[in-house]
């Protein structure tokens, strides 16, 4: 018995086994280290970046990147109308973007959970209110939806995460609702029940934590909807406002400018599209890991 117990192979660590089924995605890891470069760039941006994002070169008005004709090594980017960085922009620009990501996907995933555990152990009836309230929420278009708060609460970047938050709540409700009606089914929280847990025992010690796989999925995906998303408001004047250097901000301050100077556009549309690619390729991979019926034996 016990020769036969040592020679059984042991039991990978949930760690290990999550980075194995997620490096089989090579678009994932590529997306991961892409994620992690400007996760870097985004906390050392008071470090890196050249000179303040808001500084001003008045003799160096729409000045071409560095290998372009008439450009300069002290502006590799080159600068905006203003005579302003474009690297410093940008790089300041990735701060503000994780934040948003951070602070809308917190709001939102905190909020979602709540809401569809309660409406997962409600009863029928106030289950199906919390559900068409949340559907009436995803009648609208999410970009239309997050404009008309933004509207009413005043533009600003603060008040645009907050919009931004509360369009893609319904997404969390709606899958911990679905995750925790599974659950519920299940022998062991049964057994839990018939051991004596409460409702919130239940509810947060028994049901949540084998939730959050899809969660977590979606909060990686969120991610990247809640900079597209404040990078629209603030193109369209109702997110950040000037002199932020967000990097919607930043190409609406420079599209009236995009035929004499490609660059001011260019950048920040470029920085939104690889940052939102890399996040993406992320939550593919986290699919692939963490969803049992996507792994291969």
């Amino acid at each position: 018995m016990t020769d036969t117990a040592q020679s059984a192979p042991k039991r990978p660590s949930a760690l290990r086994e999550f980075w194995y089924y997620f490096r089989e995605n090579r678009g994932a890891v590529i997306g991961l280290y892409v994620f992690g470069f400007f996760l870097l760039v985004a906390a050392l941006s008071p470090i890196i970046a050249p000179y303040d994002s808001t500084q001003q070169f008045r003799d160096h008005i729409l000045q071409p990147p560095a290998w372009s004709e008439g450009g300069s090594w002290a502006f590799p980017l080159g600068t905006d109308p203003l005579g302003r960085d474009m690297l410093s922009r940008l790089i300041e620009g990735a701060r503000y973007s994780f934040f948003v990501g951070v602070v809308v996907v917190t709001i939102a995933s905190f909020g979602g959970i709540i809401i569809g555990l309660i409406a997962g152990f409600a009863p029928r009836w106030l289950d199906t209110i919390i559900m068409r309230i949340m559907d009436i929420v995803l009648a609208f278009p999410s970009l239309l939806l997050a404009l008309v708060l933004v509207a009413i609460l005043g533009p600003s970047l603060i008040n645009a995460m907050v919009a931004i938050a509360i369009v893609l709540q319904p997404h969390y409700v709606r899958l911990t609702r679905a995750a925790v009606l599974s659950e519920k089914q299940k022998d062991y929280v049964t057994s839990a029940r018939v051991a004596g847990a409460g409702r919130m025992r239940l509810m947060f010690k028994t049901v949540l934590p084998n939730c959050l796989a899809p969660i977590i999925v979606q909060a990686a995906l969120s991610f990247s909807t809640a900079i597209l998303d404040a990078a629209a408001l603030g193109f369209l004047g109702m997110g950040a406002q000037p002199p932020t250097p967000e990097w919607g901000t930043m190409l609406a301050e420079a599209r009236e400018f995009i035929l004499r100077a490609w660059w001011v556009v260019t950048f920040p549309g470029v920085a939104i599209l690889i940052t939102v690619l890399a996040i993406n390729l992320m939550g593919d991979g986290l699919r692939d890991a963490l969803d049992p019926k996507l792994k291969r034996s």
